[in-house]
């Protein structure tokens, strides 16, 4: 089997380093104190394209597949995970339901907007009442002529804020709710009823907000169903296929911090000195880099088979995408935990990055499904007939 990584992925990833050395490192203390990405910072993203790295061509977008997406996000996840969320929902769950699902006429009026990041997308799924049991919306929508009329609240919704629309998942018919009564719509954030509620106040993850969304007999065109009239009630299987590739991504994420992690231990490893010498001879550290290491190397060839898999069947890998979320995550939050072990008092103080990783990461293990969620997709499709 040959793992050479494609020329055209291995350009777009030095591109992507280099600009992750010169303009994202140095500003990365700011976003998290200021809890914002400068404007001029996310203008730059979009001029490289990293808002349309999964769209494909045909629509404005790089169409790199997961594979490349995969390692573009372990690059910028390896400086703060704030950056990769913000174009996360574009070419990813914020998107793909469109791409996957949607009209010809809705692709051709969106994706190249979200393609050049001329517009944001979100994601809107979760509620107060359907959090890992996603087919428990509350949020309704009824037919009103050629219109349909949403009232409810969707909470925890990345970029809700900065979002210029959004895939929203609303339902239609309570007896069906997941087996035909779940419905996918395309909101504007002009839309009238529609407002932008609460913003969270976060554990980590700052530079990326998290925000509840309003709908208050918000009125959407009839047209703007995701797949048109003949797609009314198929939403949340819109909404599953989308969370699939992004499961992906999403180790790809935990991947990328979990190696600066473990660079910034063997360097401080080396310097640090205690009883004389520096702490890197010491087993008990060698042996936590040993198993960061390990980890580390097992994750990476898990998710970039996963990944090739992804883009050569060209179909969803359900099985294969939990695991890697399952797997990645975890490993990325363990060997958080051991960086703030390696440094000691200091892993534990602001003065070093080692905290904050430590803050983003955990979050890993529940977004995007929780990992005991991914164990349970995976044993689901272990056993099914």
């Amino acid at each position: 089997m040959d793992f050479t990584i494609p020329e055209n992925l291995t350009m777009m990833v030095d591109t992507v380093r280099r600009f992750v050395k010169k303009d994202l490192e140095p500003i990365s203390q700011q976003v998290e104190d200021d809890d914002h990405i400068p404007d001029e910072i996310v203008q730059k993203m979009a001029e490289l394209g990293l808002f349309g790295l999964s769209i494909p061509e045909e629509f404005g977008g790089l169409g790199i597949g997961v594979l490349g997406e995969c390692l573009v996000y372990e690059e910028l996840s390896k400086v703060n995970a704030c950056f990769r969320t913000r174009i996360g929902t574009n070419n990813g769950i914020g998107s793909m339901g469109i791409y996957y699902d949607g009209t010809e006429a809705q692709k051709e009026h969106y994706l190249p907007r979200l393609a050049t990041g001329e517009w944001v997308s979100c994601f809107a799924l979760t509620e107060p009442e359907a959090g890992s049991d996603a087919s428990n919306v509350q949020t309704t929508a009824d037919r009103d002529g050629d219109w349909w009329v949403l009232n409810g609240r969707k909470h925890f919704i990345t970029n809700g804020d900065v979002a210029d629309m959004a895939c929203v998942f609303a339902l239609t018919d309570k007896a069906k709710r997941a087996k035909g009564g779940i419905t996918a719509f395309i909101l504007e954030k002009t839309d009238p009823g529609f407002s932008v509620g609460t913003i969270e106040r976060k554990m980590g993850m700052r530079g990326s907000h998290t925000t509840e969304l309003v709908f208050d007999n918000c009125r959407i065109p009839a047209d703007r169903v995701i797949g048109g009239d003949a797609n009314i009630g198929q939403g949340f299987k819109t909404a599953m296929k989308t969370l699939d590739k992004g499961r992906l991504t999403m180790g790809a994420s935990a991947l990328g911090s979990a190696q600066k992690l473990l660079e910034l231990c063997v360097d401080y490893a080396k310097q640090r000195v205690q009883f004389g010498k520096p702490i890197a001879e010491f087993q008990a550290i060698q042996f936590m880099l040993a198993d960061m290491a390990t980890q580390i190397y097992a994750a990476r060839q898990m998710l970039y088979h996963a990944a090739w898999l992804r883009d050569a069947k060209g179909t969803s890998i359900i099985k294969e995408a939990s695991m890697v979320k399952y797997f990645c995550t975890e490993m990325a939050n363990r060997v958080a935990d051991m960086a703030v072990q390696v440094f000691g008092g200091m892993g534990y103080m602001k003065d070093f990055p080692v905290e904050r990783y430590y803050r983003d990461l955990r979050l890993t293990r529940i977004y995007e499904g929780t990992s005991e969620i991914q164990k349970v997709v995976i044993a689901r499709e272990l056993l099914r007939d």
